[in-house]
């Protein structure tokens, strides 16, 4: 197993990094983290930041991630606000949204010059709202009966936080299904259309691409339903039982990104 798994990271060359449970756990670096950052720099390697906590702005990142001592640039960094701009600009250009979301998200959505409206939206996109209310929940779903398409950033149903976990975008868009039997488009991770977007940014084939997380149902399906690699790592919300359990196999599985860092000095 270990000679696999450092055959699998030596023919490596994209690391497609998940952040929450993965890189930090809530403000604070997972141990092995940046060492991991450093040995992949060292190998001549590529790694990417995709997250698909859509309730910042992929500026909010980069400082976070600078601060932790990882500087990047925007080039390297990449959420599912992001494929949901890029997804409604290629399908729905000039559609009217409603926008279940953090400021951030918001933000980031105006600047792209997606059409924001409260009022008769074509579509309803939902995101990881950490500022959502009662408000927002009922002209969602009113919204929605109405006949606005359903989208959302991403599916994942908790984010894992220092002490547990907190409801996500998918447990919001569960809300909304069962007051209007309306199940939401998802884009982000495990879907063609951020496959796709991360192509298009890197060139790096999919073969040669491995996806890191800590989610067998977002993070490792990314890589291993498109013809790519799954890397699971055991700091966040997947753990063994679950691995033996799930139809999604990871391609390896790793205690913690600095365990990936052990590997590469070996080599």
């Amino acid at each position: 197993m270990e000679a696999t798994k450092k055959a699998l990271l030596e023919d490596t060359e994209l690391f497609v990094l998940d952040m929450d449970g993965t890189f930090f756990m809530g403000q604070t670096v997972i141990d092995g983290a940046l060492d991991f950052i450093e040995a992949v720099l060292k190998k001549g390697k590529k790694f990417l930041f995709f997250t698909n906590n859509s309730s910042k702005a992929p500026e909010d990142y980069i400082k976070k991630l600078t601060d932790a001592g990882c500087p990047i640039g925007r080039d390297q960094i990449m959420t599912s606000g992001d494929v949901a701009i890029r997804y409604l600009h290629r399908n729905y250009e000039g559609a009217s949204v409603y926008l279940a979301g953090t400021p951030q998200l918001e933000k980031s959505m105006k600047e792209a010059g997606i059409r924001l409206t409260d009022a008769s939206p074509d579509i309803v996109l939902v995101g990881f709202d950490m500022t959502l209310t009662y408000e927002k929940l009922e002209r969602c779903c009113t919204f929605i009966r109405s006949g606005a398409l359903f989208l959302a950033t991403h599916p994942d149903i908790n984010c894992p936080i220092k002490e547990g976990f907190i409801p996500d975008c998918g447990a919001i868009c569960a809300a909304i299904s069962l007051s209007t039997e309306k199940r939401p488009k998802y884009l982000g991770k495990p879907y063609r259309e951020t496959v796709e977007m991360i192509f298009d940014k890197t060139e790096v084939p999919i073969q040669k691409t491995a996806f890191v997380g800590d989610r067998l149902y977002t993070d490792i399906a990314t890589g291993v339903n498109h013809g790519g690699r799954g890397f699971l790592v055991l700091t966040g919300e997947a753990t063994l039982e679950d691995v033996a359990v799930s139809e999604i196999k990871p391609t390896a599985i790793f205690e913690s990104l600095g365990e990936m860092a052990q590997y590469f000095r070996k080599m």
